[in-house]
């Protein structure tokens, strides 16, 4: 059965999420990482066929990030699915992830970073899809009006950085698989990056254009989470 999706953000650290759980004996990712089959073109024949792969022993899920985004009807279609299928959604700070994301697309397009211009960089942060992945309360407010709030485990990409131990097992725990030892996490590399992009600082310049974008996003975001994202907008 599919149990658990990772469902985003881009960015945020679902690589090193799926590099890390795949590990555990209990659970399975029967298609590897990003299987994007929700977020294109699918009938119902196609959805049994995908469905067939989690019929395997251990708690079998997928993790692809670009389904934080998806329209509700095709939430409603992964509830048909499995009304008790367990979501697991990591935030990163907006601002941080558009740069993340921009860089990428910079690689992708085989520019050097002096090639792009600060204008190069506002049209990406500025861009439908790079607004929308950024947009968390969007994204969370259509899977929450679909699935009960409880089976949404919201994480932060700092504790990745500063308690992947902790992330991990909290994790495990959720998707009802047992926990692990710090030690053996550690020994299995937890607190080494996976799949960070070539880690430039942002420009200077930028930083205005991201704040304008998104301060009023993290602050409505903090009060719709209740959770304290006040050091996402420390200068």
């Amino acid at each position: 059965m599919l149990s658990f999706l990772g469902i985003g953000a881009q960015k945020a650290g679902t690589t090193w999420l799926y590099e890390h759980a795949s590990r555990h004996p209990q659970l399975a990712f029967p298609l590897g990482k990003e299987a994007h089959f929700w977020d294109r073109p699918h009938d119902a024949a196609a959805i049994a066929a995908y469905l067939k792969h989690f019929q395997t022993d251990g708690v079998a899920g997928e993790i692809t990030p670009s389904y934080a985004a998806l329209p509700s009807e095709t939430v409603r279609e992964i509830y048909a699915c499995n009304p008790r299928m367990r979501l697991i959604y990591l935030l990163r700070n907006p601002m941080d992830r558009a740069w993340s994301s921009a860089l990428m697309a910079l690689q992708r397009a085989q520019m050097t970073l002096d090639e792009a211009s600060d204008a190069w960089f506002s049209d990406h942060f500025h861009s439908a899809a790079s607004l929308k992945r950024g947009d968390y309360q969007t994204c969370m407010e259509t899977w929450r009006a679909v699935f009960p709030e409880q089976q949404l485990l919201i994480l932060r990409f700092e504790q990745i950085v500063n308690e992947p131990e902790t992330l991990l097992n909290r994790c495990f725990i959720y998707l009802q698989v047992a926990p692990m030892e710090p030690d053996q996490l550690r020994r299995q590399g937890c607190r080494q990056p996976v799949f960070t992009g070539p880690g430039y600082p942002l420009r200077p310049s930028l930083k205005p254009i991201l704040k304008r974008l998104y301060q009023d996003k993290i602050e409505k975001l903090g009060l719709y989470l209740d959770m304290d994202l006040s050091d996402w907008l420390k200068p």
